[in-house]
C-alpha cells in the first residue's frame, strides 16, 4: 500500500516540478497576467526516508532582497594578469571571461594558438591572424591536432597588436588596428574578416602557392598548396590577389569582406559557394526552457548561414526544429569527431530531463540500515577526533562536503541522533568562511577581472591549485555550495543569515548575466558551445582549456540545485539541473572511452577507458598528478565524489563493467591508495554489490571526501527496492534572479 502512495506522491512531485521549471524558462516570454496568479498547491511529504523521520522541506523566506547583491572583501591581487594589454577599453568595466575558448589571445603575448572550430587560430604581433586546418596524429597515450601555418592574413599597414573588440557565448571579435577585423565564430568552416579602411590584404603561408585561379568578377579564388591543400578565398569586392613569390599573395586598395576556407573534399566546393556570402559576426546561447539551449546568431550579407555541429550537437539538435538542415554529406574533422553542416541562424539542443534530489533515488536496502548506522556513528564521532587542519579551499570544500553527507545519509536510514552534531560541526566550519573569520585563508572579491579568489591566491598563483588565477572555481565552490546546502536545509535561520554570501559563490560561475556591470562573468567555467565546463582558468596552455575531474564539475552544478532546494529557489533549480544534463552528456560523449564509437581512433579507444585530461585540442591519457599506469586514480578523478548524481552520470551499465575491468589489474600495484579502490568498487557495485561490500569492508581508509558511510550508502542503494523521490515547494525568480541576471 505504502508503495502506492509513494508512486502517487511520486507522480505528483513530477508534474510540480516539471510545471516549475517550465514557468521559470518561460516567464520572460509570457505577457503580465491581469491579476494575480493563484498561489501553488502545498508541497506533497517527503517520501524516501522512513516514515517516523521525515526533514520537512522549509517554506522559503519572504525577506526583501538586499538592495546590492553581497561581495566579498576586495583583493589586492599580485599574480594576476593586467586585462587592459588585450581587452578593448569599452569591455574593462564590466567582468571578463577567465575559462573562455579565446583566453589564450589574452594571456601574456596573445599568440599561443586557440582552437576555433574547425581551426587552429593564432594571432601574431605582426598586425596579422595565421590559422590551420590540422590533422590529428594519435597513439594509445593521447590524442591531439599539430598547428602548421596554413594561410595566414594581414594588412600592409598593420603593425599593432590585436585588441578583442567583443565576445560572446559563440564567437570572440579581434581588431587589428588599423584596418582588419576578424569574426571568429565557433563552428564556422569560414575565417572571415572585414577591413575597416582600404588597405593592401597579404595571404601568405608556410608552404607554397602552386596555382592561384580567380573567377572572372574576381570575388573568388582558389588557392593550391604543394602540401595538396586547396583553400577558397571568397571577397565582397574584386580583389586581384597578385603572386608575390611562391608563398605571398597581395591584393592592393581592397576594402570590404574577406572569407577563406579549407576544402578538405572537391565535392564540398557547390557548398561553400552557395553559403559564402553570408556571415556571422556573434552568437548567444540562450537557456529559455528547461533541459534545452538555443544558439542565435547575428549574420551579415545574404542568404543562409551555413555553420558545422560537433557530435553532441547533432544527437542534441531538436528533431522538431524545422529552422534548420543538416548536410549529413559535408563533414570536416576535429579533435572532438566529424563536425557536419548545418544550415539555419538558430539551432535548439535539447537533453534528457534529469530529477535531481538529496538522497538516492531508488531508496535503500533496509537490510543495510543497522550497517550503515554502525558507520555513521564512526564517522561523526570522527569530526570530533579529527577536525579539518587544512587552509586549502579545495581540501576544506572536500571535507566539509564529507561532513555534510554524513547528516543526509543519517536522514534516508532514520538515525536522527547524529544530525544535530553534524549540524553543528558545519555551522563551525562553513561560518567562518563566509563572515571573514577564518584563520589562514578565505575568499576576497577581484575587481579587476571580477571574481572570488582566496587570500592565499591573491599572492601565490600556485596556491589552493591555482583558485587565485581562476583555476578550477567550479570544483572548489561545488564543495562549499554542497555543504551550505545542506546546512541550510538543516537550519533555515543559519541559512537565511548567510544566504547572501552563498548566491555570490554560485554566481562567480553560474552567473548568466550579460550586463556591463554585473559582478561576474558569465559561466565562468561551463562553455555553452562544447556544453561542458573548463578548469585552466588565467594560465596560457599550448593546447587551450582543459578539465580534469567531470564528475566534480556535475558536482557544483547539482549542488547549486540542492542549495535551490534549500532556499525555495525555481530560478536556481532550474538551471543547475539543465548545466548538470548537458555536462554529463559530454562526460558521456569524450571522457567515456568506447570501442568503435568513431570519436577516438583505434589505438587510443583500446588502450583507455577514460580520458585523463580532456584539453580542447589535445585528449591525454596522464592525469595532473598520476601517470597513465595509474588507472584507478583516472576512474576515482572521473567518479568523486560519490552521490545521487554519481548514478545519472554511470547509467551505461555495459560501459561501468567495461571500465571497472579495465582498472582492476591496476589495483594489484604496490602502492594503490585505499581512497581510489573505493571509488572502483562503488562502480562495481552498480553490478555486483556483494563482492563490493567485500571489498569495501576491507578498505583500511577513504578518500578524504569519502567516507565508510558513503561507500555503504552507495552499495546498499544500488539495488534496492523502488522508493520515492523527495518533493519541494517552488517560487519564482527571487535571489537567483538578483545575483545572476
Amino acid at each position: 500500500m505504502m508503495r502506492k502512495v509513494r508512486r502517487k506522491i511520486s507522480r505528483v512531485s513530477s508534474v510540480i516540478l516539471s510545471q516549475s521549471l517550465s514557468s521559470y524558462f518561460n516567464a520572460d516570454k509570457k505577457k503580465k497576467p491581469s491579476s494575480p496568479s493563484p498561489p501553488p498547491p502545498p508541497p506533497p511529504p517527503a517520501a524516501n526516508m522512513p516514515f517516523h523521520h521525515r526533514h520537512h522541506h522549509h517554506p522559503p523566506s519572504t525577506a526583501p532582497l538586499p538592495t546590492a547583491p553581497f561581495l566579498f572583501p576586495r583583493a589586492n591581487s599580485t599574480v594576476l594578469p593586467d586585462p587592459s594589454a588585450f581587452f578593448s577599453p569599452s569591455l574593462l568595466c564590466s567582468p571578463l571571461p577567465t575559462n573562455s575558448f579565446f583566453q589564450n589571445f589574452v594571456l601574456n603575448n596573445g599568440d599561443q594558438a586557440e582552437y576555433i572550430h574547425p581551426y587552429l587560430i593564432k594571432p601574431s604581433s605582426s598586425s596579422s591572424l595565421t590559422f590551420c586546418y590540422p590533422s590529428r596524429f594519435h597513439i594509445p597515450a593521447y590524442v591531439y591536432q599539430s598547428f602548421t601555418p596554413d594561410l595566414t592574413i594581414g594588412a600592409a599597414d598593420g603593425g599593432a597588436r590585436h585588441v578583442v573588440s567583443a565576445f560572446d557565448d559563440l564567437s570572440v571579435t579581434l581588431d587589428f588596428p588599423p584596418s582588419l577585423r576578424f569574426f571568429l565564430v565557433r563552428g564556422s568552416p569560414f575565417v572571415t574578416c572585414s577591413t575597416t579602411t582600404t588597405t593592401t590584404i597579404s595571404i601568405s603561408s608556410v608552404n607554397a602557392f602552386i596555382d592561384v585561379s580567380a573567377n572572372a568578377s574576381f570575388t573568388k579564388h582558389t588557392l593550391r598548396l604543394n602540401s595538396g591543400q586547396t583553400f577558397l578565398c571568397y571577397s565582397s569586392a574584386p580583389m586581384r590577389l597578385a603572386q608575390q613569390g611562391n608563398s605571398l599573395l597581395s591584393a592592393p586598395g581592397f576594402a570590404g569582406v574577406v572569407r577563406l576556407a579549407a576544402l578538405p573534399d572537391p565535392a564540398y566546393e557547390p557548398v561553400l559557394d552557395r553559403f559564402s556570402a553570408c556571415y556571422p559576426v556573434s552568437g548567444e546561447a540562450s537557456f529559455t526552457r528547461p533541459f534545452s539551449v538555443e544558439y542565435r546568431w547575428e549574420k551579415k550579407g545574404w542568404g543562409d548561414l551555413l555553420l558545422l555541429a560537433h557530435p553532441l550537437h547533432l544527437r542534441l539538435l531538436s528533431s522538431d526544429d524545422c529552422r534548420v538542415t543538416v548536410l549529413d554529406d559535408f563533414k570536416y574533422n576535429s579533435i572532438d569527431g566529424e563536425l557536419v553542416g548545418v544550415v539555419g541562424d538558430s539551432w535548439t539542443l535539447k537533453t534528457d530531463a534529469i530529477s535531481l534530489a538529496w538522497h538516492s533515488t531508488k531508496g535503500l536496502n533496509e537490510e543495510g540500515y543497522a550497517e550503515i548506522i554502525s558507520a555513521l556513528s564512526k564517522d561523526v564521532d570522527g569530526l570530533a577526533s579529527a577536525p579539518i587542519t587544512t587552509t586549502s579551499s579545495y581540501f576544506y570544500g572536500k571535507a566539509i562536503a564529507r561532513a555534510a553527507r554524513l547528516a543526509l545519509i543519517a536522514e534516508e536510514v532514520g538515525f536522527p541522533d547524529v544530525i544535530p552534531f553534524v549540524r553543528q560541526f558545519l555551522k563551525q566550519t562553513i561560518t567562518p568562511w563566509l563572515d571573514g573569520s577564518f584563520n589562514g585563508n578565505g575568499f576576497l572579491y577581484d575587481t579587476k577581472w571580477g571574481g572570488i579568489v582566496t587570500r592565499q591566491g591573491s599572492t601565490d598563483s600556485g596556491a589552493d591549485f591555482g583558485f587565485g588565477i581562476f583555476n578550477d572555481h567550479h570544483y572548489h565552490l561545488g564543495y562549499f555550495l554542497y555543504a551550505i546546502a545542506v546546512l541550510a536545509k538543516l537550519d533555515p535561520a543559519w541559512g537565511r543569515k548567510y544566504r547572501p554570501q552563498a548566491y555570490s559563490m554560485m554566481a562567480d560561475f553560474m552567473t548568466l548575466s550579460r550586463k556591463q556591470h554585473a559582478n561576474y562573468t558569465r559561466l565562468r567555467c561551463f562553455d555553452p558551445w562544447k556544453l561542458h565546463s573548463w578548469a585552466g582558468g588565467l594560465t596560457e596552455f599550448a593546447d587551450g582549456r582543459n578539465q580534469e575531474s567531470t564528475s566534480e564539475a556535475v558536482n557544483a552544478y547539482y549542488s547549486a540545485v540542492l542549495m535551490g532546494l534549500s532556499f525555495g529557489d525555481t530560478h536556481l533549480v532550474a538551471i543547475g539541473s539543465t548545466l548538470t544534463a548537458f555536462e554529463i552528456k559530454a562526460a558521456e560523449m569524450w571522457w567515456h572511452v568506447r570501442e568503435g564509437e568513431g570519436i577516438y581512433e583505434d589505438d587510443f579507444s583500446r588502450e583507455n577507458r577514460v580520458v585523463g585530461v580532456l584539453w580542447n585540442n589535445k585528449r591525454d591519457s596522464g592525469l595532473w598528478f598520476a601517470p597513465p599506469e595509474w588507472r584507478e586514480c583516472r576512474l576515482g578523478i572521473q567518479v568523486l565524489p560519490l552521490l545521487p548524481i554519481t548514478e545519472v552520470l554511470f547509467r551505461d551499465v555495459r560501459f561501468v563493467k567495461e571500465l571497472v575491468k579495465w582498472t582492476v589489474p591496476a589495483l594489484a600495484r604496490e602502492g594503490v591508495g585505499q581512497g581510489w579502490k573505493g571509488f572502483v568498487y562503488a562502480l562495481e557495485g552498480m553490478y555486483d554489490r556483494e563482492t563490493a561490500l567485500e571489498k569495501t569492508r576491507m578498505l583500511t581508509g577513504h578518500d578524504d571526501g569519502n567516507s565508510l558511510s558513503n561507500l555503504l550508502w552507495w552499495l546498499y542503494s544500488r539495488d534496492a527496492s523502488a522508493a520515492e523521490q523527495s518533493s519541494f515547494g517552488w517560487v519564482r525568480d527571487g535571489w537567483f534572479g538578483h545575483y545572476c541576471h
